[in-house]
């Protein structure tokens, strides 16, 4: 089975943001191999845990703009109103 190639315009920024989260995290690593604080790490580790979570967000707000709007096809009213609170609620998870 071979998977097509899936893009969207955020990929990118979601890729930068992600290396900068691998690199940060590597620090990360290195501050307790050094025995920095426990707070200087837990400060550290929540940057990136925010990144990533940014990240995710991004991408899954991506995929329903348009991966979710290209399965569904024209909708009457009633039916693209539940497909627009899905999405909206989505960005609270």
């Amino acid at each position: 089975m071979t998977e097509e190639t899936h893009r969207h315009t955020t990929h990118p920024e979601i890729v930068k943001r992600l290396k900068r989260a691998e690199g940060h995290l590597r620090s990360i690593v290195e501050m307790i191999e050094a025995g920095r604080s426990c707070l200087d790490v837990a400060q550290q580790l929540h940057a990136v845990e925010k990144a990533i979570c940014q990240a995710k967000k991004t991408l899954i707000q991506d995929h329903l703009d348009h991966c979710l709007e290209d399965a569904v096809g024209s909708l009457g009213r009633d039916q693209r109103r539940a497909i627009d609170e899905f999405k909206e609620i989505t960005k609270y998870l």
